[in-house]
């Protein structure tokens, strides 16, 4: 599965090829999905070609093959579905639900893996379920992620732990949230408010505190509970 980002990216290379024979320049790819950077576009590319869905050609400026096109349809200026979390793809070890008869436990979608590190790319992707007790929830719609590093260990989340994330778009500043940045990537952090513009603030010195503007960051929920195996 790709995001919606990587999606529009091999389409425009797709189009520019059949129309003019040579793949768009970085510069044409970053206008095109309205891109701050062009480091944006590197990440896409370098996720695409992973994916196998392109080949860079060697020695050759510019050099862009589409090797295949993606099963999933992208209906152009799709209006934005209801709330729905943008994470990462993840091939979890199932954790034991509890009894589905159980009218103290809830099932909870496990969505995943977050990057309790250097941000990665974000994927959308239902593994399995798990089950909670219900007065470890509250009220709302709840998922659960996999944490994949170590840049929240000061707050007492490892790399290998289960978080519980409350659906939302906003919060507090304190509040440790899942982030998505650039619609692209999906990151696990301590939010913090800087005049207009949002911290996403690490648990461990080890890592920088990333200070973004505030269309840059869209909330995908907070952190509400957290489950650890031994």
């Amino acid at each position: 599965m790709l995001t919606r980002k990587q999606i529009e990216l091999l389409r425009f290379i797709q189009d520019r090829l059949a129309s003019d024979g040579v793949p768009p320049s970085f510069d044409e790819m970053k206008d095109a999905l309205d891109l701050r950077s062009k480091s944006g576009i590197h990440r896409l590319i370098t996720a695409l070609e992973e994916r196998g869905f392109i080949r860079r050609l060697a020695n050759r400026a510019r050099a862009i093959e589409v090797i295949k096109l993606p099963e999933q349809a992208l209906p152009n200026h799709a209006p934005r579905a209801k709330f729905s979390p943008s994470v990462i793809e993840g091939d979890l070890g199932r954790v034991r639900p509890s009894p589905a008869n159980d009218a103290n436990y809830v099932a909870i979608p496990v969505m995943g893996r977050i990057a309790a590190g250097t941000p990665i790319s974000a994927i959308q992707s239902r593994s399995h379920t798990i089950g909670m007790p219900a007065d470890m929830l509250g009220g709302g719609d709840h998922y659960a992620l996999e944490v994949r590093g170590d840049s929240m260990i000061e707050a007492g989340i490892q790399d290998g732990d289960t978080v519980i994330i409350k659906k939302q778009d906003s919060a507090n500043t304190g509040d440790i949230i899942v982030a998505l940045i650039d619609d692209e990537e999906a990151t696990l952090k301590r939010l913090r408010r800087r005049g207009s513009s949002i911290a996403l603030e690490a648990a461990n010195p080890a890592y920088e505190t990333r200070v973004l503007g505030p269309d840059r960051v869209r909330i995908q929920g907070k952190l509400v509970s957290l489950m650890r195996r031994y």
